[in-house]
């Protein structure tokens, strides 16, 4: 959480072992750099993707389109809870880490990767809702796309109405696909 709070360079290990309760021989033990902590924080991200994340969404309904707007709407209740103070963590570290370590940023590209899927999962499971030419894969990319812009907007302007713009227009553009797919299938037969 502390990562979360002040960002990894800012965080010292002082404030880790006062915020976990531990002493230094503790967590060295467990992990011999700060570096090695950070990997394991990530590893629980990408272990954690569905219990945190994607079940939640799954369970308020069984819409696949709706489940990809849930999703979001869980990003945007904590960006309402944080007061617009904390976004994604994995965005966070993405734009602090990327270029301070190779191995950091492997795990964060495997943490958007799984991301990705699970969303594609949902655009697979609305089958024909879509048209058969929209690319999945591409469209999860874009997904992501608006979630991680609109948070970073929203934490920038302190405020939950760029998310909501964003998460609007991604609306608006699956509505079109849908219709517009379902009025060619009718057409067509």
């Amino acid at each position: 959480m502390l990562f979360l709070k002040k960002g990894y360079e800012a965080t010292g290990i002082a404030e880790i072992l006062r915020e976990a309760g531990a002493n230094s021989g503790s967590l060295y033990y467990f992990f011999k750099t700060k570096e090695e902590l950070l990997l394991a924080v990530l590893d629980w991200y990408v272990a954690n993707l569905y219990v945190e994340v994607i079940d939640p969404a799954t369970a308020q309904t069984n819409d696949p389109i709706e489940r990809v707007f849930a999703v979001l709407d869980g990003y945007r209740r904590y960006l309402t809870i944080t007061e617009c103070r904390q976004g994604c963590p994995i965005g966070n570290l993405a734009l602090e880490m990327s270029e301070r370590s190779e191995t950091v940023r492997a795990k964060v590209a495997l943490n958007f990767e799984n991301w990705r899927k699970a969303v594609r999962q949902f655009l697979l499971d609305a089958g024909e809702r879509l048209p058969a030419n929209i690319d999945r894969d591409a469209m999860a990319t874009f997904i992501l796309s608006v979630m991680e812009g609109g948070v970073m907007l929203s934490r920038a302007h302190r405020s939950v109405a760029p998310f909501d713009a964003s998460v609007a227009m991604l609306r608006e553009y699956f509505d079109r696909l849908c219709s517009n797919n379902a009025a060619a299938r009718l057409e067509n037969r």
